[in-house]
């Protein structure tokens, strides 16, 4: 019981998010809150292990408004990790022809990039810029969860 009456009195333990540049919040797109669809078209999950850190309870990116949502009808941004392979275009094409106007899209990790060290692979397309142009990237492989993070707060202006 201690522990809980210490949790109520001291409140929540996350550090203070770093301030977005004042340019950048007068060019966001999406004011509040910022819905985001997620599509793995073709990686090695390493991605998808750092996205999942972003909204566990140590980043907690649902603290500025960023919510991951199930349905692209529902969602202001896609989100895209890995390679896009034979099997995955036609899905990624029905998730980006189903969002409603206006849209992001968000190529996550080297692979969505620019092919990673899978471009070469008899399955594979390419990149995701190949098949729908990307209004952001985030490189790294695996990127870091504050990059991912910071780029989600661009567009949701939080």
């Amino acid at each position: 019981m201690g522990l809980f009456k210490r949790i109520l009195k001291k409140g929540r333990f996350a550090q203070a998010a770093p301030p977005l540049p004042e340019s950048e919040l007068e060019a966001a797109t999406f004011r509040g809150s910022f819905q985001v669809r997620h599509v793995d078209t073709g990686s090695c999950n390493g991605c998808e292990l750092e996205l999942s850190g972003c909204f566990g309870p140590v980043y907690d990116a649902e603290r500025y408004g960023v919510r991951l949502t199930p349905s692209p009808r529902h969602a202001d941004g896609l989100l895209v990790t890995g390679v896009v392979t034979r099997n995955m275009e036609k899905p990624l094409l029905d998730a980006h022809q189903a969002m409603a106007q206006p849209f992001v899209v968000i190529a996550v990790g080297d692979c969505a990039c620019n092919g990673g060290f899978l471009k070469d692979g008899y399955g594979v397309i390419g990149p995701v810029s190949e098949v729908i142009t990307p209004d952001a990237y985030v490189l790294g492989c695996p990127p870091k969860p504050e990059e991912i993070i910071t780029v989600l707060r661009r567009f949701g202006g939080r």
